[in-house]
């Protein structure tokens, strides 16, 4: 998969574990008990205060990364939850919160909303990221480099930990 002088950087398809926890200590999100993470280095596929933190790494290097919210998911933005109702959504959508969907703008362009909170019929969703705001620490460890293929490339993204699986 990579050889042990091969260094995370641009057009490099890194393959990691991490542990993503809160100030608090608490575990947000982990891929410990699954396959590892891909993704493609220099394409913003990974938050930039991590992906900044990965540039140079070998194969085998853990460490440990704090990650504002400016280098995370932002600072908060806008004016906070607003109420949609449920009729605004397709009948029948399964809506729970934590969900992210995209809401077509009038000019056609997409935004990234978050469900926060469901009251009855009245659906709050947020343009903030749920971790908007926070600061993030993540425990990693590389597992493999490679170089990304063509299709990668072209596509900005990896196509699994190998590179063979497709859209």
């Amino acid at each position: 998969m990579s050889d042990q002088s091969t260094v995370v950087a641009d057009d490099k398809v890194v393959i990691f574990h991490y542990t993503l926890t809160d100030e608090e200590g608490d575990v947000l999100d982990t891929s410990d008990g699954q396959e590892p993470m891909a993704y493609l280095h220099g394409a913003g596929n990974i938050v930039p205060g991590l992906e900044s933190q990965m540039t140079g790494k070998k194969v085998g290097d853990a460490f440990k990364a704090e990650v504002a919210p400016e280098d995370g998911y932002g600072e908060v933005q806008g004016p906070g939850p607003q109420p949609v109702d449920r009729s605004a959504f397709p009948e029948g959508a399964e809506i729970h919160e934590g969900m992210m969907f995209a809401a077509q703008m009038p000019d056609g362009t997409q935004m990234p909303l978050w469900v926060v909170e469901i009251s009855g019929d009245t659906i709050m969703v947020d343009n903030n990221h749920p971790l908007a705001g926070e600061k993030l620490f993540f425990d990693v460890k590389i597992e493999g480099i490679r170089d990304a293929n063509a299709d990668e490339l072209e596509h900005g993204h990896p196509h699994g930990i190998d590179g063979t699986h497709s859209h």
